[in-house]
């Protein structure tokens, strides 16, 4: 299965764009939060119109799977703490947004929403608990902040990863969880794209301003993900150990030059 994540877009239409013309290169794109924009003179509400639309492009092309972010957030829930309530209709389109589990192949995906409190984060553990009811083999999990302490959370002067994460990876073990958030990770020093917790693989794309995004191409049949960005190529097996420093990629695998080429790569 060949996978495309990008995060934190921030109602930047050219990284919208550009998503929609290489989705149809992947069988999963994942869109891990901030897809909104709280700096932007565009209402909120004008915002999320746009970008369902968006969504409803990249969902005729490939399967789409996102989750909330601190950007996303709308209304409030009973407990008055912030939710994305405009991503929870997705679930009527084919999209897997926050608080769902679907099975693609034999991996077994979750969306965690953004949570603003002790109601929405006891939510996301009991969801999390449910889903590990279905886990039959591999188990990839979305959730837009990264795990606290974690070089991928680290944004120059210090970290921002979320506590309850690293606990609930200890617990369940997932293969791998995809993030974003913390723009500034894998470009600053002591900072990464990508860390392991035990025998979980944690990613972030980072975030810079730019057409393309950062963005990482994983194939799980391979065993391989490889992150793009203005600040260079690596890659990582996900069958080894992580070392570091990760070395750049200085020529692409066979299986990401096979077939036809690719809108993905021409503009990686």
């Amino acid at each position: 299965m060949r996978l495309l994540l990008v995060s934190d877009l921030h109602y930047s239409l050219p990284l919208f764009d550009w998503v929609v013309g290489v989705a149809g290169d992947f069988d999963v794109v994942v869109m891990a939060g901030d897809h909104l924009d709280l700096a932007s003179l565009v209402d909120g509400r004008a915002q999320a119109a746009v970008v369902r639309k968006y969504f409803n492009r990249i969902r005729t092309k490939t399967r789409l799977l996102i989750c909330s972010g601190n950007h996303d957030l709308d209304s409030k829930n009973e407990a008055g703490e912030w939710m994305a309530r405009w991503l929870l209709g997705r679930r009527n389109d084919g999209v897997l947004s926050d608080g769902e589990s679907t099975t693609i192949g034999d991996i077994l995906f979750t969306a965690c929403p953004w949570w603003d409190g002790p109601i929405s984060q006891a939510e996301i553990g009991r969801q999390l608990a449910e889903a590990a009811k279905d886990r039959q083999g591999r188990w990839i999990w979305l959730y837009h902040a990264p795990p606290a302490k974690s070089p991928i959370a680290w944004g120059g002067q210090r970290y921002f990863g979320d506590d309850a994460l690293v606990r609930w990876i200890d617990e369940y073990k997932p293969e791998i969880v995809m993030c974003g958030h913390v723009h500034e990770a894998p470009y600053v020093a002591d900072g990464s794209w990508v860390d392991r917790i035990g025998t979980t693989w944690v990613f972030n794309t980072g975030h810079y301003l730019g057409a393309p995004p950062a963005h990482i191409i994983m194939d799980t049949d391979e065993s391989e993900a490889i992150w793009f960005s203005a600040a260079g190529t690596q890659l990582v097996r996900l069958e080894d150990d992580l070392t570091r420093p990760i070395p750049n990629l200085k020529a692409l695998p066979d299986w990401l030059k096979d077939g036809d080429p690719s809108p993905a790569l021409d503009q990686a």
